[in-house]
C-alpha cells in the first residue's frame, strides 16, 4: 500500500517447497496451482471419538456432514489464480534439468508394489499442474490425505484435485486479493509453484508416523534445488517474452479471486 510502489504490472511468483500426494507426483517435482484450498478451515472431531457414520473427523463449517459444502464461509477457503498462466509457468519450467538423488530414488521404489495408484510417486521428477492444499497443521496419512482430496474437490466444486501441501499460499493470496481489490496488484499475475520435499502418506506397510517423523525420503535437498532449477526457467521466460506477452498481461480465461467474487465474475 505504499505510494512509492507501482505493483500494478508486477508478477508474484509464490515458491516453496511441500508434501506431495504420491496419487499424483513424486519428490523432487515442481507442482503449478491453480487451486489453493485451505482444507483444514473446518470444524474436527478427533477420530477415536469419531460415530461410524463418519469417515473422516473434518466437517465443513455449518454443516453436519463431510461431502456437504460449508454454510459458514470465511472467504479464505478457496483461491483460484490464472490458468492461463500456469500453463505458460509450467510450459516454461519443463526447460529444466531437475534434481534428483540416489536416496529419493530408492525411497520411491518403496510405493511400487501397489495395484498402479501410487505409480506417479514412482517416477522421476517432473512438472505437474495441479492444486495446493494448504493448512497450518502438517498432516500426515492415507485417511487424513483422502479426507483433504475430498475437501479440495468439494470446495472446487469437483473441479480441484490437490497434489502439494503447503502452509502459507492461502494467506498469501489473501493478502494479493485485498491489494488487487485496491487497484494496487493485478490478481491473474500470480503464480503459485511448490516443490515436493516428502510424501503426504506412506507406502503400503508403513505407518503415517514413521512417513512424518523418521523416514528418510531423500527429497529435502532435492526440493530446494529445483525451487531454483525449475523456478529460474519461469523468471527467465517471463523476462524474455515482457514485451511480446508478458507487459500488458496474460488474460485469464477461467474465473480468478476468491469464493466471496471479490474482484468481479462469477
Amino acid at each position: 500500500f505504499s505510494p512509492l510502489f507501482d505493483l500494478t504490472k508486477t508478477y508474484f511468483f509464490v515458491a516453496g517447497i511441500a508434501g506431495i500426494n504420491p496419487k499424483r507426483a513424486t519428490t523432487g517435482a515442481a507442482t503449478f496451482a491453480r487451486y489453493a484450498v485451505q482444507v483444514a478451515l473446518q470444524y474436527e472431531v478427533d477420530i477415536r471419538e469419531l460415530s461410524a457414520a463418519y469417515s473422516t473427523g473434518y466437517i465443513p463449517l455449518g454443516a453436519d456432514f463431510p461431502n456437504q459444502y460449508p454454510t459458514s464461509i470465511y472467504g479464505t477457503e478457496v483461491f483460484e489464480v490464472n490458468a492461463a498462466l500456469q500453463s505458460i509457468a509450467a510450459d516454461f519450467a519443463r526447460r529444466a534439468n531437475l534434481s534428483d538423488s540416489a536416496t529419493a530414488q530408492a525411497y520411491r521404489a518403496h510405493y511400487a508394489n501397489t495395484s498402479g495408484e501410487y505409480k506417479a510417486a514412482t517416477l522421476a521428477p517432473s512438472v505437474v499442474e495441479c492444486d495446493v492444499a494448504t493448512s497450518d497443521v502438517y498432516y500426515s496419512g492415507t485417511i487424513l490425505g483422502t479426507a483433504f482430496e475430498n475437501t479440495t474437490k468439494l470446495f472446487t466444486n469437483g473441479t480441484g484435485d490437490y497434489c502439494s501441501t503447503a502452509q502459507e499460499d492461502n494467506a498469501t493470496l489473501e493478502v494479493l486479493l485485498r491489494s488487487s481489490k485496491h487497484k494496487l496488484t493485478d490478481f491473474a499475475r500470480i503464480i503459485v509453484m511448490r516443490t515436493a520435499s516428502d510424501f503426504d502418506r506412506p507406502y503400503p506397510g508403513a505407518s503415517a508416523t514413521y512417513n512424518l517423523l523418521y523416514s528418510n525420503q531423500g527429497g529435502f535437498e532435492i526440493a530446494l534445488e529445483n525451487i531454483y532449477r525449475a523456478g529460474i526457467e519461469v523468471v527467465q521466460g517471463i523476462l524474455a517474452g515482457w514485451e511480446k506477452t508478458f507487459a500488458k498481461g496474460v488474460k485469464p480465461t477461467n474465473y480468478i479471486g476468491d469464493i466471496f467474487g471479490t474482484l468481479g465474475g462469477s
